[in-house]
């Protein structure tokens, strides 16, 4: 009998899920629910680190796990849960705050690039990593999937747990591995196929296609998507076709179809005009399903609190008993029931 590898997965109840992050990063929790042991935190707390308004994060953090579950998330294979619900992270994070060198965070690339925009920096902003260390680490994670932007977080990760471990001579913390996907979903804004399409841009008009976005919506946006002046539909290398290649890529995507197949569906096409329509319409049909449940979930907001009940629940069985081995490792007095 072999033990399943256990895998963290955070993202952030910012609104705007696309449907690149879907095929970068959510259809493969979907499809490795009964390969692996998976953990799926709704990060809140992460949020706080940029002003938020309290109505709409809630509404965001419950919102994104109805997108979850809607997306093919099964609670019964998957443990998904709200981060903030697990008291866990938080205490987790401060304890290993205190074996973190400051300058370990302050050399961190996102935390320069977003403190350099910012008059005034929080506390929260520059701690980010510390937390993100906490998340995985409390639940023994081996694999964590990340994006490329978020691989020197678990870099980072990586050094706290084996500080940790050195300093208490402990086995104690699993070090966890950054794991890129190597798929070809790579999608590129719509307005820019130069750039990656981005939850922080999906904000924008035309640039990404986002989960939730109805039918009317994604037509337009696709309408308007940057081509070139030829006519040609074809995969190609050159940089000037990089409009039409993000095109293609996302219908071989969603259709799960090999490059020819996916040329000879457009051999026919009067031009550009075309080809964005024929798109738009499998992204379309392809979303109409999760959309479909996503509104059911909303709609039963009891069923969706005693799903992620269930989670947190799971969760704080796992990352719990972690916390206390910590706190008993570091010299902290244990609390016991007063019975």
């Amino acid at each position: 009998m072999t033990t399943k590898k256990r895998v963290f997965s955070g993202i952030q109840p910012s609104g705007n899920i696309h449907l690149g992050n879907y095929l970068g990063a959510v259809k493969q929790w979907v499809e490795g629910q009964d390969e692996k042991e998976n953990f799926i935190c709704v990060v809140d707390l992460h949020s706080l680190t940029v002003p938020q308004d309290p109505v709409e994060l809630r509404f965001q953090t419950r919102s994104l796990a109805a997108v979850l579950l809607a997306s093919g998330i099964d609670p019964d294979k998957t443990t998904l849960f709200i981060q903030s619900h697990v008291t866990a992270h938080a205490e987790g994070c401060w304890l290993l705050n205190c074996v973190t060198p400051l300058g370990w965070l302050q050399r961190m690339t996102q935390f320069k690039d977003k403190s350099a925009k910012q008059e005034s920096v929080g506390m929260g902003l520059l701690d980010y990593p510390v937390l993100q260390a906490a998340d995985i680490m409390l639940y023994d994670a081996h694999e964590v999937p990340v994006g490329e932007d978020q691989k020197q977080h678990v870099e980072l990760c990586r050094d706290i747990g084996q500080r940790f471990n050195h300093i208490y001579e402990e086995e104690f913390f699993i070090i966890p591995e950054p794991k890129i996907p190597q798929d070809g979903a790579r999608l590129m804004g719509l307005d820019d196929p130069t750039v990656k399409m981005s939850k922080s841009l999906a904000y924008t008009r035309g640039h990404a296609v986002r989960l939730l976005d109805e039918p009317k919506e994604i037509l337009r946006s696709f309408k308007k998507a940057v081509t070139d002046s030829g006519r040609e539909i074809r995969f190609s290398d050159d940089p000037e076709k990089a409009g039409v290649n993000n095109l293609l890529g996302i219908y071989k995507a969603v259709t799960g179809k090999a490059n020819d197949e996916v040329e000879a569906d457009f051999a026919n096409a009067r031009g550009y005009g075309d080809l964005k329509v024929g798109v738009a319409e499998v992204v379309i049909e392809f979303l109409a399903p999760m959309q479909a449940r996503y509104k059911a979930l909303m709609d039963d907001p009891a069923e969706l609190d005693r799903i992620l009940a269930i989670g947190a629940e799971q969760a704080a069985a796992v990352s719990m008993p972690k916390l206390r081995q910590m706190k008993e490792i570091m010299g902290l007095v244990l609390p016991v029931s007063s019975d």
